[in-house]
């Protein structure tokens, strides 16, 4: 096995491995190893108890939870995608990575497959959301099993497809570097690695980006002040103080989830800050993972609080309760 890293402007080389650059400067990486190793067994037991917590509680063999589970296997997706090489590189000393591993990588990452499919299973709960605060009487035929399941699968279909698109543009380029200047592949720092011109590259995943994020932010800002105003204009106060802090939870995830994508891409844009950026991606991998299941877990003692405490709202209003139950 060779490891080529040249530098030389357009020689192109055959890269069979790429160096993992990112934790050169960490002065203590068994010491980061191991917490990064600690925090990601508590992301993915965490994660893994909140699916079987849902399974085996037929109280919540509902739609809104099948959204739920989407986004805690997107979590130990993402974290096992990962995590992993930056333990190894930490701990272990091991910092090269295949070609094909690299590439896997990339389809699995944060703006990629794993987080586009979370924006949208987002917007999918802001529509659960909507539909049962608004339209709680048509909530149980508008927002059906089989909708919710078709709705996910397309979430992940659409990902898939965009994603695809993203990594081809990439992988049809020859490269002159093998370093990524980074603590894992991801898109940017590979292309980076070529020098041919890049252009496509950052014109279609600046589109990519937009598109997400536009659509992202604009069905969450119409789905909540739709929800918004009909709690501000319904009578019962009880009601819709409960049917926001359910949505409370739900927007919480949504920040967090925009949020460490803002921070990611703003950063690769200012290549003189490298150390900052490398930590703030170590940061989106841990932070999100570990307080997805804790928001899950106050929401469903919330769910239990509301059936043992308020009864009647099921008279008040059946198809939201039913939702809220």
């Amino acid at each position: 096995m060779i490891l080529l890293n040249m530098s030389l402007p357009n020689a192109s080389i055959k890269v069979t491995h790429f160096i993992i650059g990112g934790f050169d400067t960490v002065k203590r990486p068994i010491a980061v190893g191991v917490v990064m190793l600690i925090t990601y067994l508590l992301a993915v037991i965490a994660n893994v108890l909140n699916i079987l917590f849902i399974i085996f509680d037929k109280r919540l063999h509902k739609p809104m939870y099948i959204l739920i589970c989407n986004l805690a296997v997107v979590d130990i997706l993402y974290c096992c995608s990962t995590t992993p090489t930056m333990i190894g590189v930490l701990l272990a000393g091991v910092n090269t990575i295949s070609y094909v591993e690299c590439f896997i990588q990339i389809s699995a990452f944060q703006s990629h497959t794993f987080g586009s499919a979370s924006h949208m299973i987002l917007i999918i709960m802001a529509i659960d959301r909507y539909v049962a605060i608004c339209h709680p009487l048509r909530y149980s035929s508008i927002m059906t099993t089989r909708t919710v399941v078709g709705l996910s699968a397309a979430a992940w279909g659409v990902s898939v497809v965009l994603v695809s698109i993203l990594i081809g543009l990439t992988v049809r380029l020859s490269r002159c570097r093998s370093t990524i200047q980074n603590s894992y592949c991801d898109n940017a720092s590979l292309f980076k690695l070529s020098c041919e011109d890049v252009s496509i590259n950052n014109i279609y995943g600046l589109f990519f980006t937009v598109l997400l994020f536009t659509s992202s932010i604009a069905s969450i800002a119409a789905t909540y002040f739709r929800i918004a105003l009909i709690c501000w204009i319904k009578k019962n106060k009880d009601l819709n103080n409960k049917a926001l802090q359910t949505c409370a939870s739900h927007l919480v995830l949504y920040l967090i989830m925009l949020w460490s994508g803002f921070l990611t891409i703003i950063l690769h844009r200012f290549p003189n800050y490298p150390d900052l950026r490398k930590i703030a991606y170590v940061l989106f991998h841990v932070v999100p993972a570990n307080l997805n299941p804790i928001i899950y877990g106050i929401l469903f003692s919330f769910l239990v609080e509301i059936k043992e405490g308020y009864p009647s709202l099921k008279h008040i209003d059946e198809g939201l309760y039913q939702e809220l139950s």
